[in-house]
């Protein structure tokens, strides 16, 4: 569902935000997309949305991805209801002048129902806690019914209770058939993935978990911002929530 290669390119000709990336994903796989802020993460989702400036090498996407943005960016402060932002993912397949359909309507209640919230849909967005709000941004993303799924950070920040919705929704689009990408700095959300993409400026490695997630890919991935745990473990030790990637 997704082919790329050869990839570089970023927000100026001159220096290249992401170099060298060649990966392949098929349908049914859940891919962690692991790196600092800076490394690229964000960068690769905008050359798989069609969206990056200068890009050379070659990027195959089967349809039009579905994108799900970190939500503290996206407030969205004026008076729209959880449903309201569930229909916006039928907006794609609308011509403007038309109103949204009654089946899209329908299919962003039966959403909200898939990621907990049937009962908020009439709630104003900006009410809801931060992981709800994840929540109904991953159910517009539902609304737009698409093969490959991108997702920026999907669990950070969210309470436990929307985490555990999210990720039961990951398992659903993979048993569909459907190829979802998730950039996180969370190497033990990395380990439940079928595949790691490791970026730093670069690839770094891609593979199963049990292979791409090796201490030396990792201290190339983090460099100094990787720390040991008492157990042995290792961990990204830089509060990551307080700078956001450069491309925002």
């Amino acid at each position: 569902m997704i082919a790329v290669g050869g990839l570089s390119g970023g927000y100026t000709s001159r220096l290249p935000a992401l170099r060298e990336v060649s990966f392949r994903v098929d349908g049914g796989a859940l891919v962690a997309v692991l790196g600092p802020n800076g490394g690229g993460k964000t960068t690769l989702f905008r050359a798989l949305l069609g969206e990056l400036p200068v890009r050379i090498g070659t990027v195959e996407v089967e349809g039009a991805p579905a994108y799900v943005p970190q939500t503290e960016r996206a407030r969205l402060d004026f008076p729209v209801s959880a449903l309201d932002v569930a229909v916006m993912g039928a907006y794609r397949r609308t011509p403007w002048w038309r109103p949204v359909a009654r089946a899209d309507r329908q299919a962003a209640r039966a959403a909200l129902a898939r990621v907990g919230l049937e009962d908020r849909a009439a709630t104003p967005f900006g009410e809801l806690s931060g992981g709800q709000r994840q929540r109904v941004v991953l159910a517009r993303a539902l609304v737009q019914d698409a093969r490959v799924l991108l997702l920026d950070e999907p669990l950070s920040g969210v309470d436990a209770a929307s985490g555990a919705r999210i990720e039961e929704v990951f398992a659903e689009l993979r048993e569909e058939g459907r190829a979802v990408l998730v950039a996180t700095h969370d190497i033990h959300q990395a380990r439940r993935c079928d595949l790691v993409l490791c970026l730093n400026g670069r690839q770094v490695a891609f593979g199963p978990p049990a292979e791409a997630l090796s201490d030396a890919v990792l201290a190339e991935t983090y460099g100094a911002e990787l720390i040991t745990l008492g157990d042995g473990r290792l961990a990204v030790g830089v509060d990551h929530h307080h700078h956001h990637d450069h491309a925002h």
